[in-house]
């Protein structure tokens, strides 16, 4: 089993900069994919970055290309999520998700969709104020 810790979030005016992190823990070795998925109230769920974590490949949403990066430190088992030039829009509940390819019956085929995941955290809120 994995458990995933999120922290980092909190409030900052627009063009301001956070750092989000996911302390890793448990069965870590199994983890091959993690992402970051944001979510804010009243829309869907939306699939912001993620990373082959052997290779360390990364793919990123069109929304955040250039202002976010995601990056891990595999000694601490933390993913990271740097926000830069942060917007209102990017308002929302930010999740860090892992995939143990162990418990999928394919390969993965969209990383940013959430249904190719099987760790969640809890969240960590990110506002975002004009």
């Amino acid at each position: 089993q994995v458990h995933l810790v999120e922290s980092g979030g909190g409030s900052v005016q627009a063009g301001g900069s956070l750092r989000l992190s996911c302390a890793a823990s448990g069965d870590t070795d199994s983890i091959k994919y993690m992402a970051w998925f944001r979510q804010d109230s009243g829309k869907e769920r939306e699939g912001v970055a993620a990373i082959f974590t052997v290779a360390t490949t990364t793919v990123y949403a069109d929304f955040v290309r250039g202002r976010f990066t995601i990056s891990q430190d595999k000694a601490t088992n933390t993913l990271y999520l740097h926000m830069n030039n942060l917007k209102p829009e990017d308002t929302a509940m930010y999740y860090c998700a892992a995939r143990r390819p162990a418990l999928f019956t394919r390969p993965l085929e969209r990383p940013l969709d959430g249904r190719e995941y099987n760790d969640w955290g809890q969240g960590t809120q990110v506002t975002v104020s004009s």
